[in-house]
């Protein structure tokens, strides 16, 4: 692939995620994106994407096994990667409602790597609350940038809900090239 900066230094991100675990409820699936700098650009590879609805037999564990290949070349180290992901819940009559938002940083060292990405939800007024009881629903977000940037999600009441795991290896090409150190 063709960089439009010319020979930068590269990123390779290959592989899953594996599931989620913890949340109220099962039939769940993953909405994930990948957010970077201006000073980076996606090579190869889909920057963001959407999970099966997982029906678990037995057990707490939503299995995603959903592939992750993402190739990225970058003119500066601001903007690093972050991961970011929606768990919604399938209800028995189709419908979708959001149970958790979360994002995690690449990590910056080669190798491979397990992340555990805890997730939040907004718990809303005391309206909301009463409302999501009786009728089902969760608050959403009405702008996704606020799961991996700081400014909105400061002010926002939330609550803990579950982890979403993934396995991920990181493969680094040419830092040294532009006087970064990785070990």
């Amino acid at each position: 692939p063709i960089c439009r900066y010319g020979n930068m230094a590269e990123v390779h991100l290959i592989g899953e995620i594996v599931g989620a675990e913890g949340f109220p409820s099962q039939n769940l699936f993953c909405k994930w994106g990948l957010s970077v700098g201006s000073a980076w650009e996606v090579l190869e590879g889909l920057q963001e994407g959407q999970t099966q609805v997982d029906h678990p037999q037995d057990g707490e564990f939503a299995k995603w096994s959903h592939p992750i290949d993402i190739h990225l070349a970058c003119k500066g180290l601001q903007g690093w990667p972050k991961l970011h992901f929606q768990v919604w819940h399938e209800d028995y009559f189709g419908r979708h409602e959001p149970y958790g938002y979360g994002f995690t940083h690449v990590p910056t060292v080669p190798g491979i790597h397990q992340l555990r990405c805890c997730t939040w939800k907004p718990s809303g007024s005391f309206k909301d609350q009463f409302t999501s009881f009786f009728l089902g629903g969760n608050p959403e977000l009405r702008n996704e940038k606020t799961i991996h940037t700081s400014g909105d999600r400061q002010r926002l009441r939330t609550e803990a809900t579950g982890t979403v795991i993934i396995n991920i290896g990181v493969l680094l090409r040419n830092f040294e090239t532009y006087g970064v150190e990785v070990s």
